[in-house]
């Protein structure tokens, strides 16, 4: 849209008048998503929808460090559980354990934390626990 709007002519006039001629020539057609409806139409309107669209996009994600920590530390949990040795599973729990106390020392932004360190030989018992009875013959 190089050309200047002709004096006299109402503004949507020329716009209606220059997207109808880019559309005869083609320029839309190899465009992503050329003839398919907008996604999110049927959606309510979200002001931040433009953010929200951007982090999904970029697979990103904000979550208040706390609620973060929790996720790490039930990942870490499933982790130890699932860890291949003894000494695998220790190492899970002390990073956590780490990250967990220095969050109670200073507490993070965001609710309450409400965690405690993982009982390191309460979760070696679990994990030793489940082992046997996966090794058990059925």
């Amino acid at each position: 849209m190089t050309e200047r709007k002709p004096p006299g002519m109402d503004f949507e006039t020329w716009a209606d008048v220059q997207i109808r001629e880019a559309t005869a020539r083609g320029e839309f057609s190899d465009l992503p998503g050329f003839g398919k409806p907008l996604p999110g139409l049927d959606r309510p309107y979200d002001e931040m929808w433009w953010v929200k669209e951007k982090m999904r996009r970029e697979n990103l994600s904000f979550l208040p460090p706390s609620l973060v920590l929790r996720k790490e530390a039930e990942d870490a949990h499933a982790a130890a559980l699932g860890a291949r040795s003894e000494g695998e599973v220790r190492r899970v729990l002390a990073a956590i354990n780490e990250k967990i106390a220095a969050a109670l020392r200073r507490p993070p932004e965001g609710p309450p934390l409400r965690l405690a360190p993982f009982d390191v030989e309460t979760v070696v018992r679990e994990w030793r626990e489940g082992r046997e009875g996966k090794e058990r013959p059925a």
